[in-house]
């Protein structure tokens, strides 16, 4: 959505922003809609109807309207959502009209995956910098980029406003207490446990065995809804029973 970054937003009134702002269940639903309007720019297309919108982003078109509605962005009848002008308006409220300068701490296999990660850049987010604190991994060359230590990157670094914990859980902790000492008030991370941050600091966590355990907490439900004499079934029950 790279071009639609550019695009001039309409400067919403604050008179008809929601007291206290965009509510977070809204904030999180906004890089949907941003998406899928990509594919609509790309193709030419210039209006979407909200019921055609929501579709692609997988909620519903009642949810949508009252989301975009926090924006001040209310589509015309017959008409719909002027394409570019709402991945304006969504890009400005996310804050992608600039690009964010993104340190992504730990080289494993997971981390170097983020790092050549090409969908960054076309979204508002720039890697500035990889560190490691394995004296193999510093000095290395990760996608075009010197990785080196958070007490080098704290010395001389780049200025980074997002850090990226891809780190093991026990070293997590650690890293997200030297970003906050550097002044990082964003972390996004990729670490199993809870990080303990000052209020200033924003977190964003992503356990991926907990979104495989809730993934097979509904697969079970489905498995315990079928026919009695399903084998799968069957055998579940008995494990239970035993």
């Amino acid at each position: 959505m790279s071009r639609l970054r550019g695009a001039r937003a309409e400067v919403v009134p604050e008179s008809v922003r929601r007291a206290g702002g965009v509510p977070e269940a809204t904030v999180g639903r906004l890089p949907l809609y941003l998406r899928a309007l990509t594919p609509l720019h790309d193709q030419g297309i210039t209006n979407v109807a909200s019921e055609e919108l929501a579709a692609l982003a997988g909620v519903r078109s009642t949810q949508l309207r009252k989301d975009l509605s926090h924006l001040g962005s209310y589509g015309v009848r017959g008409v719909g959502y002027d394409v570019d002008l709402l991945a304006a308006q969504i890009a400005q409220e996310l804050g992608l009209t600039q690009e964010w300068p993104v340190v992504i701490v730990g080289l494993g296999n997971l981390g170097r995956a983020l790092a050549s990660y090409g969908g960054f850049s076309g979204r508002g987010f720039r890697i500035v910098a990889l560190v490691d604190d394995d004296p193999a991994v510093v000095g290395t060359q990760v996608e075009g980029l010197t990785v080196t230590t958070l007490a080098d990157l704290a010395d001389s670094g780049p200025t980074v406003a997002i850090g990226v914990i891809a780190t093991p859980a026990p070293a997590a902790q650690a890293v997200a207490d030297q970003l906050v000492a550097m002044g990082i008030r964003s972390i996004l991370n990729f670490a199993p446990g809870h990080l303990t941050v000052p209020d200033e600091v924003g977190v964003r966590s992503v356990d991926l065995a907990t979104e495989l355990q809730i993934l097979a907490f509904h697969e079970q439900r489905r498995l315990l809804s079928v026919s009695p004499e399903d084998p799968l079934r069957g055998g579940r029950d008995r494990e239970v029973a035993g």
